[in-house]
This record gives C-alpha cells, structure tokens and sequence, in this order.
C-alpha cells in the first residue's frame, strides 16, 4: 500500500464515520446527503496539511478534479447518482495513485458482498429491523454509497494495519 499507516491514522477516524452515515442515509433515504461529501472534503482539506507532504496533498486535488468529471459522465450516463459522484470525488484525494488497483478490487468485492447482503435483506425478515427505509422499495436501483462508504472505511482500515 502506497497510503502510508501513518495518513490513514489521521486520516480514518474523522472519515470512517463519514462513511458510515452514507451508507446509512443512502440504505434509508437512497441519498447521499451533501453535508456529508463536503465533511468528507473538508477533513482531507484540514487533515492532509498535517497527513501528507505538501507536494503529495497539492496533487491530491488532481484526484478530485478528475473523478469528479468521471463522476459527471457517469451519472449523466445514468450509471450512478449525484451523490454517489460527488462522495467517489471527494473520497478520490484519500487515495494514493499506486493503490488504484488494490482500491478497484476491493469496491469490485465490496460491491457484490453490498449488493447480495442487500438483496437477501431485502427478500427476508431481516428488512423487518428497519421497515421504511427506501432502498427496500426502490425497485432495481442500489444504494451505491453502501459499497463506496465500505470501500473507503475498509481501505483506510487496511492501510492502518497492512501499510509501511
């Protein structure tokens, strides 16, 4: 892992709660509120001057520039939400480039692991523990910000115990 144990323990708890509430709010309200992608934002803006050298922190804004116009075309192609493109470019800066592939393969397991729990709750009597929540009913759509919210807390928390 290229993100050092070191940035992952400033960085995860202020950022692995945010992740929660997204998978949260986007399991109850099939949103991803914006209080939430801006808290997200702000704590890489504050915490990355102490994080990271200032070199790295600098080009980490090229990550958020360039997922959020891959964030745009996505969801202008109807592939994803506005939520779910905002929160995967402000959680772009908390990823280092040489991790790309280890971060895609953990969304690509997070993603299926989400998207089957989900659907087997959704089809038994666990839905009963939270009955109005949204995405039970949201026909063939899937809260996303579960495995973005997963995939971000899990590569920090892996970062912490499996980084130099």
């Amino acid at each position: 892992m290229d993100l050092t144990r070191s940035a992952a323990l400033w960085f995860a708890p202020l950022v692995v709660p945010i992740c929660l509430y997204v998978c949260y709010t986007d399991l109850s309200e099939m949103r991803i509120r914006n209080h939430a992608v801006v808290a997200l934002f702000a704590v890489f803006a504050v915490v990355g001057l102490i994080a990271l050298p200032m070199d790295v922190y600098l080009w980490r804004y090229v990550h958020l520039a360039v997922m959020l116009l891959v964030g745009i075309l996505l969801n202008a192609g109807g592939v994803m939400g506005a939520g779910d493109a905002k929160f995967m470019a402000a959680a772009a800066p908390l990823v280092a480039v040489p991790d790309l592939r280890l971060l895609l393969a953990l969304f690509t397991a997070n993603l299926l692991a989400a998207f089957v729990a989900h659907r087997i709750a959704r089809g038994t009597g666990l839905r009963r523990l939270a009955p109005d929540w949204k995405s039970w009913t949201s026909g063939s759509k899937f809260p996303m910000g579960l495995a973005l919210g997963g995939t971000l807390a899990l590569y920090l928390l892996l970062a912490i115990f499996l980084g130099s």
